[in-house]
């Protein structure tokens, strides 16, 4: 990148606030007290964020006498469910093609249980009255190479052999051109139905107020310290107190589990966004975008973009850092380096918007695993249950997720658990060194693929064999 050019586009960032756009919101709630004394519960849930959220929600509608307990370390939705790209996805398995790979003899189940699984997100934003700016306007994935146009077209007739393409078009470069316009779009597919776009936080804080209206009881700045046996249930310690359950559903997702074996099966990798300043008018029609989809390329160093309810552009990914030894701080949170990155792809895309400026730019952490996907399991004779590792894609598979974690509660052979994938887990990753020196070397060997015509190298080729590898 020339410097005049780097200069150019950093322009863009010289305001931008280091902090989330979604949670940088006036409407903000004030957080509940923290626990204090003893208590006692049907069902504990660790975790404010999606998973928990929405295990309290679902736990009470599946029974209104249950009494129910959640506890947040900080506030509700402050760590990834309050900084991601807001794509509520009906995918349960990161995306058709990961879960075709690994399990292609569910995969029908899956697609089903998936898109089943967005439209209870639909009725409960509605029945709920979660304000939540919830548009089903689709997402397409958009090739910028002619590699990946003949990929994504490939793709496209391999869905529609196997009977998998209902409600997926896929646009030549006009067609895709005619939806956004960008010089970079050579082909798309256009999933119509399988993808929602919202607004994070206030869906985070919705799911919050619908637990309280309905008898949980909400803890927040009260980290979870301890988990322990206690007579016939289970314990947790908190700062200032502790809780008995009967069941504990874990929904903690990146942070250390209190249950220590299921450690080893996520590692942090850094995800990071920018926001832009509301587009006018004339910059909005410059672009297009009349039906405000969701939209991500098909490079392996992927870019994810959308519309905002105000007219902004959320502009993110590309770079997944690990940090060496997989360690989870503020400090991360925050890429200058990355954002300069991001602001000159954002300008190449869309040369027609240069000059507009950046209002936030942000980082967060995602938990993944190595099979990019939501793993399951229960601890303690069956009275806890987890879920992690949804890899950036958890915004609706996180209430798949904790309907889950209630039929293992429940000790219930479900649909849900019957899956192989609910039933198995991943591989977990090794101790450092060599975890980071495994995930170094699958960047660079993604990164020169995308820069070789999408052809993977020996490295790539073995991962894929063994069923491994990084994606963000």
């Amino acid at each position: 990148m020339a410097p005049s050019a780097m200069s150019r586009w950093t322009k863009a960032l010289s305001e931008a606030q280091p902090i989330p756009y979604w949670l940088d919101d006036p409407g903000r709630p004030h957080p509940e007290p923290a626990l204090t004394g003893a208590e006692t519960c049907d069902l504990l849930v660790v975790g404010g964020g999606y998973s928990g959220l929405w295990t309290a929600l679902n736990a009470k509608e599946r029974d209104p006498q249950r009494d129910v307990v959640l506890l947040e370390g900080r506030e509700v939705g402050w760590a990834a469910s309050g900084r991601n790209g807001g794509f509520c996805a009906a995918s349960l398995t990161h995306g058709l093609p990961n879960g075709l790979t690994r399990w292609p003899d569910e995969i029908v189940k899956l697609q089903e249980l998936g898109a089943r699984n967005l439209d209870e997100i639909e009725k409960a934003v509605a029945r709920h009255d979660l304000d939540c700016e919830f548009e089903r306007t689709g997402e397409i994935d958009v090739a910028t190479e002619t590699y990946q146009a003949w990929e994504l077209r490939d793709w496209y007739e391999e869905l529609r052999e196997k009977g998998l393409a209902d409600g997926i078009d896929f646009l030549d470069a006009d067609a895709v051109r005619e939806q956004v316009t960008s010089p970079t779009f050579e082909a798309g597919l256009w999933d119509r139905r399988g993808v929602a776009m919202l607004n994070p936080a206030k869906l985070v804080w919705g799911l919050k107020r619908a637990c309280l209206r309905l008898g949980v009881r909400v803890y927040e700045n009260t980290p979870a310290l301890e988990l322990r046996s206690y007579g016939a249930g289970m314990a947790v310690r908190t700062p200032y107190g502790t809780v008995r359950a009967r069941k504990v559903a874990l929904g903690t997702n990146i942070f250390p589990n209190l249950v220590k074996r299921v450690r080893a099966y996520t590692v942090p990798v850094y995800d990071y966004a920018l926001m832009t300043e509301p587009l006018s008018e004339e910059q909005l029609a410059a672009v297009g975008w009349k039906n405000r989809q969701g939209l991500g390329d098909s490079a392996n160093q992927f870019h994810y973009f959308r519309l905002s309810a105000d007219n902004r552009i959320l502009w993110g990914g590309y770079d997944a850092v690990y940090p060496y030894g997989g360690r989870v701080r503020a400090e991360y949170d925050d890429r200058p380096e990355t954002y300069a990155k991001l602001a000159g792809h954002f300008f190449t895309c869309f040369p027609q918007l240069e000059g507009v400026r950046f209002t936030h730019a942000w980082g967060g952490a995602i938990d993944t695993c190595s099979r990019f996907s939501a793993f399951y399991g229960t601890a303690h004779q069956g009275k806890v249950a987890y879920a992690a590792g949804y890899t950036g894609l958890g915004v609706g598979a996180t209430r798949f997720g904790a309907d889950v974690m209630l039929d293992l509660l429940a000790g219930e052979r479900t649909e849900r658990t019957s899956l192989a994938m609910v039933r198995k887990k991943p591989l977990p990753f090794p101790p450092e060194p060599f975890a980071w020196t495994g995930i170094a070397l699958t960047k660079w060997s993604l990164a020169r693929a995308d820069s070789h015509g999408g052809r993977r190298n020996l490295w790539l080729r073995t991962m894929d064999k063994l069923g491994l590898g990084f994606d963000s």
